[in-house]
């Protein structure tokens, strides 16, 4: 279960990474257009932000460490994707045994 929450809030972690940069690179030209400059770049801040840390916790997860981690990793992999968000969150919290 934990192998499968791990691969899961990675995948969410890539989608909100990706949504972030094409959120960041279309908010920089269009934001260069019409005069607004880096604040709608700034907008793809957060989703890269939360990406990094679904990330890092799916890692965590695959690793079975730091239990506290790999389920912020899974609650934050919600904000990027929310199905395999929904479905992490349940995979660690019941494989929370499995963690050293």
């Amino acid at each position: 279960m934990v192998k499968a929450a791990g691969i899961l809030t990675i995948i969410a972690g890539i989608v909100g990474i990706g949504v972030g940069a094409f959120v960041s690179v279309m908010g920089g030209t269009i934001g260069a257009l019409a005069g607004l400059g880096g604040m709608l770049a700034a907008l793809g801040a957060a989703p890269i932000g939360l990406g990094i840390v679904a990330l890092i916790g799916g890692i965590f997860a695959l690793r079975r460490r730091a239990w506290g981690f790999a389920l912020t990793g899974a609650i934050l992999a919600c904000f990027c994707f929310l199905p395999l968000g929904i479905l992490s969150i349940i995979f660690v919290a019941i494989g929370k045994r499995e963690f050293a």
